[in-house]
């Protein structure tokens, strides 16, 4: 439909598509949205003749999927809701301030919006109150609390609340910090980043102990080990993909508004750092849509200077025409005034110029499109502040004394769902695989990539170019290397992920680490690829895990649990000190039952050894009942499944099983989530159940 792909359309009317009081498409095609964001934005021009201009501009430059604002742009023009996309919301050391933050932030996610904290104000767990004479519960508790309010808030069932959760490496907590989400469960709705300090950094590589600081009188009341605090953030991260880290000196260092203050958290994504109130409107451009095999260096560079300077102008005028879910926001917003432009389709223009991701070529253009973008964007800052005015905060700013119009002007965003739109690869990132299965909403699309497919129409049964390269196919020291090589330009900071493959070791995702601290980057994330039970993206071709071959001997325990159906003998043994292996023999009972003892051991076994780390395992056995529960040592034994749990958690700790809610369904269209009641309507595209439409 109008060059959108099938897929880009499904999305298109799952999220963004304007619907009627019943539920009904009132955008019937994808020119309806474009028409309506670019009439939206242009109402910013101060006369008729420029917003009719700036309307047909910001048009084709989305019909042509060369430019896209980021989603709530999408979402809320002439609809009245915020446009913007992040926000970083102040969370301090009182109740009565921290359910304020609550509260606000149930708005923002209301509004579409992600949001940003930083912990490290909040008295750690433990520590004395002296008006209620209590004790504190620390960060984490309260990072629970909004994690549970953004869970009843599912952003008008197009948008899922998101967050991110930061706390300072120096902060008496960090340790509970960084492995609050290896049960599971908790914090679904945060990603978590660990803000690194100059001076971890260097305990670490002296391998020496540094100061834990008590944020209420910035007190050292404790050190820590800075080797065994890295070793478990690496540990936490392998196993399920958290803690990201945030180099927290270096963000404030290059901050353009550092003399406003420290800058304590990001957006949910980290490409961000913000002030508290501080928001941003983020749009990228399609730059593979700027291959050009006839202009110098193939690239059309005239044609991509008129884009920055149409999408910096954009995301200016969004601005103007916001609609904030919090006062203080609005005068943040107009007081810095930054905006995010960005890019996306790197890789698919790599494949056009058949250059490989991974290569010092692949660099250099890389570095050049960025250098160019930062150049003509700031350009264009100037231009809008000699024809606007500059932004009120430039005297607090590297600005000062200079014409600007926005504190900020870069942002490498991670593109996810307007990168499918554009039918381009994702910002910066190589691609994940060129046939994928990805999730939207809660539902799954499949995608084969365009040039793939193309290529292997016109070259059938030849093997692929070299530079069809993917994101697994490249090492993690390549990743980093071009992150360093956008993030020198970015003023802001650039989402990134370095991949590692499923059978990564831990000392490889450290090396990455201490790579990242040896260069000019603001933060990293790492994902092993399958460390979570559920993943956004996943290859069609992926390899299935395969259990590993049992050496010889393995060191074991074997515990003695009662059980409503006799004693049970339970044997767990280990390879690299995690459980590998599980046996289970129950005595005096039928043959059934221990079949039934030595089937569930043996399935245990099939999944540790082919790499389901044990707390899932235990996620999936505990609780389990039956008609005949017993008590064992003051724990209530439900059965030989729950038996197996409680063993398998003396190694693991304790595991916090999920009670999914079974009446739950969904809706087959757009995969929001839907009532539970005899003919639901779906808030998301209007599909009921009843009629099927």
């Amino acid at each position: 439909m109008e060059g959108f792909s099938s897929n880009a359309v499904t999305i298109l009317k799952a999220r963004y598509f304007k619907k009627n009081g019943k539920g009904e498409l009132v955008d019937k095609k994808p020119s309806n949205l474009f028409r309506r964001v670019a009439k939206f934005i242009a109402g910013a021009e101060k006369t008729a003749p420029d917003k009719k201009y700036w309307e047909d501009r910001f048009f084709k430059a989305m019909i042509q999927k060369d430019f896209m604002p980021n989603s709530p742009t999408l979402t809320g023009a002439d609809r009245g809701l915020c446009l913007s996309a992040c926000f970083v919301l102040p969370i301090k050391d009182s109740l009565e301030e921290i359910f304020e933050t609550v509260k606000n932030a149930a708005l923002v996610h209301k509004e579409g919006g992600g949001t940003g904290f930083d912990f490290s104000e909040i008295r750690p767990q433990g520590s004395f109150v002296k008006k209620t004479q209590g004790i504190a519960s620390g960060p984490v508790s309260f990072l629970k609390v909004i994690d549970a309010g953004t869970e009843a808030v599912k952003q008008g069932g197009t948008r899922r609340g998101a967050n991110m959760g930061v706390l300072r490496i120096d902060h008496p907590d960090i340790e509970e910090f960084i492995t609050m989400k290896l049960d599971g469960v908790s914090a679904q709705n945060f990603n978590i980043s660990v803000a690194v300090t100059d001076k971890f950094i260097e305990a670490l590589k002296e391998n020496t102990t540094y100061d834990l600081i008590d944020p209420k009188d910035g007190k050292v009341v404790n050190k820590a080990d800075a080797r065994e605090i890295f070793d478990k953030i690496v540990d936490s991260a392998w196993k399920n993909g958290d803690p990201g880290l945030i180099l927290i000196d270096n963000v404030n260092r290059l901050n353009p508004t550092r003399m406003q203050g420290p800058i304590g958290a990001t957006n949910p994504c980290g490409e961000q750092p913000l002030h508290n109130y501080e928001s941003c409107n983020l749009g990228s451009i399609n730059v593979a849509n700027f291959f050009d095999p006839e202009n110098k260096d193939r690239f059309d560079w005239e044609r991509f200077k008129e884009t920055i300077y149409m999408g910096a102008r954009f995301l200016d005028n969004v601005i103007d025409m916001n609609i904030y879910p919090l006062e203080q926001i609005d005068l943040m917003a107009k007081a810095n005034r930054r905006i995010g432009l960005g890019i996306m389709g790197f890789a698919d223009l790599l494949i056009e110029m058949k250059l490989k991701y991974d290569t010092a070529e692949a660099r250099r253009v890389g570095k050049k499109i960025i250098k160019f973008l930062k150049e003509e964007t700031v350009k264009a800052s100037e231009q809008l502040a000699e024809e606007r005015g500059n932004f009120p905060n430039i005297e607090k700013s590297i600005y000062a004394g200079k014409k600007m119009r926005n504190a900020a002007v870069l942002t490498i965003a991670p593109t996810g769902t307007i990168s499918r739109i554009a039918g381009c690869s994702s910002s910066i990132e190589p691609i994940f695989a060129f046939e994928v299965i990805s999730k939207i909403l809660d539902s799954e699309i499949k995608d084969i990539h365009p040039l793939y497919r193309e290529w292997k129409e016109k070259n059938p049964d030849q093997p692929l170019p070299d530079y069809f390269i993917s994101a697994g196919e490249v090492g993690p020291e390549d990743h980093i290397k071009m992150q360093v090589v956008f993030q020198e330009h970015v003023d802001s900071a650039v989402s990134k992920t370095i991949n590692f493959p499923n059978e990564a070791g831990r000392e490889e995702l450290a090396a990455a680490y201490m790579m990242a601290f040896d260069m000019n980057i603001k933060g990293i994330t790492v994902y092993r690829d399958g460390c979570r039970a559920v993943q956004v993206l996943n290859k069609v071709d992926a390899v299935q895990p395969r259990p590993q071959k049992r050496p010889e001997a393995l060191p074991s325990t074997t515990s003695k649990i009662t059980t409503g159906l006799g004693n049970l003998y339970i044997t767990v043994s280990f390879f690299n000190d995690l459980p590998f292996e599980v046996f289970c023999s129950i005595g005096k009972s039928g043959y059934s039952t221990m079949a039934d003892a030595e089937a569930i051991g043996r399935l245990a076994s099939l999944a540790l050894r082919s790499g389901i780390v044990a707390e899932e395992v235990v996620s999936q056995l505990k609780g389990i009942g039956s008609s005949e529960p017993t008590f064992h040592n003051g724990n209530l034994i439900q059965s030989i499944p729950d038996a197996i749990a409680l063993v398998l958690e003396k190694h693991t700790g304790e595991v916090k099983i999920n009670k999914q809610d079974l009446n739950t369904i969904t809706c087959p269209f757009c995969g929001a989530t839907l009532q539970d009641e005899k003919c639901p309507v779906c808030p998301g595209c209007g599909w009921t159940r009843c009629t099927g439409t």
